[in-house]
């Protein structure tokens, strides 16, 4: 009887030679988050949010009937990544193109500065928050008041860009506002450095103060970094 050569290693060694697996199509780079499932995007949107409470827990002891006593808060940084996580999401919910997608994150990138997601939720009192609050971003230093810091504004139109929202579900509680900071401060110094290794909003309620720090990723110091020279 003649002897059957055995074919399946050489397959299976063909196959592993055969470029992307999984379903994964080879994209240019940049473009790697075309091919993130659901739970890497997710996870790459959580990792910049971060909670915080502006006032103290002993607040309470002093209520006014016309402002809160402490309010949570929470802040989600829109990041280069964080925005390709929220587009990629909208892509898988809503069968978008490549093409599609990547006008989402166009549209968001045409913001230049970037973008913090600040949600507030007034404790007991009045539940209203006042319209003078401030929001203030910059590098956070160890035991000393940071040396660069820019003031942000509010601007409410940002809610219709698509990729300008958290990996997260809404949490109707809080109250929801897209914050624009510039990444260079008055005098022209880009806000972060290499030096830099976290950054801190500091949101102000009236005389109420809270914090929420996150890790510096390199994309925001690519944007604050100056303009090579032509």
């Amino acid at each position: 009887m003649r002897r059957r050569r055995r074919l399946l290693p050489a397959i299976l060694c063909c196959c592993g030679s055969c470029g992307p697996l999984s379903g994964q199509t080879a994209l240019p780079p940049g473009e790697d988050y075309l091919n993130w499932d659901a739970r890497r995007a997710a996870a790459v949107g959580r990792a910049m949010r971060a909670n915080g409470q502006v006032g103290g827990s002993l607040d309470w002891r002093v209520i006014r009937t016309e402002r809160s006593y402490n309010y949570k808060l929470r802040g989600t940084w829109l990041t280069p990544e964080v925005v390709r996580a929220t587009a990629r999401l909208t892509q898988i919910s809503q069968g978008l193109s490549a093409e599609e997608t990547r006008a989402l994150v166009a549209e968001a990138e045409g913001v230049r500065d970037t973008v913090v997601l600040v949600e507030i939720d007034p404790r007991e009192g009045s539940g209203v928050i006042p319209l003078d609050w401030t929001a203030v971003l910059g590098p956070r230093v160890e035991g000393a008041a940071p040396s660069r810091s820019v003031r942000g504004a509010s601007v409410p139109k940002l809610r219709d860009v698509r990729a300008l929202a958290p990996t997260e579900r809404r949490d109707y509680a809080y109250d929801v506002f897209w914050v624009v900071f510039p990444l260079r401060t008055a005098d022209g110094q880009p806000l972060f450095t290499e030096a830099d290794r976290e950054a801190e909003l500091v949101v102000r309620i009236y005389d109420k103060v809270g914090k929420v720090r996150w890790p510096i990723p390199e994309s925001a110091r690519r944007l604050a970094a100056p303009a090579p020279a032509r």
